[in-house]
């Protein structure tokens, strides 16, 4: 990483410190977690700075407001979240689309393995529930990777145009990016080192969780993606103006 990397980095994992001290919304029936509207910004991380040097800052952002927030052992299975959202917006942004797909398809079928959606043919409409709307933002990548292409976002360099950038083609990649993050942290949260050693639930009751997860979880992802992209197109002009992307 050159300096000029080593400094946004260091920027945006303050950034991500600062903006874990805003109220996150709670996580239905279980009130120890919440979902945290730092991470919405993880997508901007890995626009500007790739999926590599996006991840690490995301990572070290959320490692500091874990250690800041008390270290809550509720917090700890989803420390990397952040930063996949990063890493994956990273890739589309980088024209790295089978990259972006395949750490989205592989984390929905790992959750399909756990034992909540265990036997699939009992236990479908769970891992329907919980999984449908990472499905969508699977398919989504291939026509926001034309839609970024088309429109001239994405420079021969493998980086990014923010004069070229839309509004609506920076929601729907951090939108796909906030799936990632919640696509991970919801196949964690299926397995019984999880929902039984650190929440204390029984499996009726965390497939029970999922099956409601429909009417909460993906208009909060949405949510996420409009705070991106309100924050994140004028920041990725600015620094582009100034030479920094």
């Amino acid at each position: 990483m050159n300096r000029k990397t080593v400094a946004l980095v260091a920027v945006f994992a303050a950034l991500y410190f600062v903006l874990s001290m805003l109220p996150g919304i709670p996580v239905v029936g279980l009130p120890q977690i919440t979902i945290e509207l730092e991470a919405s910004f993880a997508s901007i991380f890995g626009a500007i700075l790739g999926p590599y040097a996006g991840g690490l800052a995301a990572f070290i952002g959320a490692v500091i407001a874990f250690a800041y927030g008390g270290a809550s052992p509720y917090n700890l299975p989803f420390i990397f979240s952040p930063a996949v959202n990063a890493i994956t917006v990273g890739f589309i942004f980088r024209r790295n689309f089978k990259a972006a797909a395949a750490i989205m398809a592989v984390i929905i079928i790992a959750f399909w393995l756990t034992p909540v959606a265990q036997p699939v043919q009992e236990h479908w409409m769970v891992g329907l529930a919980a999984t449908f709307d990472k499905i969508i933002a699977l398919a989504l990548i291939a026509p926001a990777a034309w839609m970024l292409a088309r429109g001239g976002a994405l420079s021969g360099e493998g980086g990014v145009r923010a004069s070229a950038l839309t509004f609506v083609q920076l929601f729907l990649v951090s939108f796909i990016g906030n799936q990632a993050d919640s696509a991970l942290g919801s196949t964690v949260f299926a397995t019984p080192i999880v929902y039984s050693g650190v929440f204390g639930l029984t499996l009726e009751v965390t497939r029970w969780l999922f099956v409601v997860s429909p009417f909460v979880y993906p208009a909060i992802r949405l949510i996420q993606a409009l705070l991106a992209a309100v924050v994140g197109l004028p920041l990725m002009k600015a620094l582009e103006a100034r030479g920094w992307l």
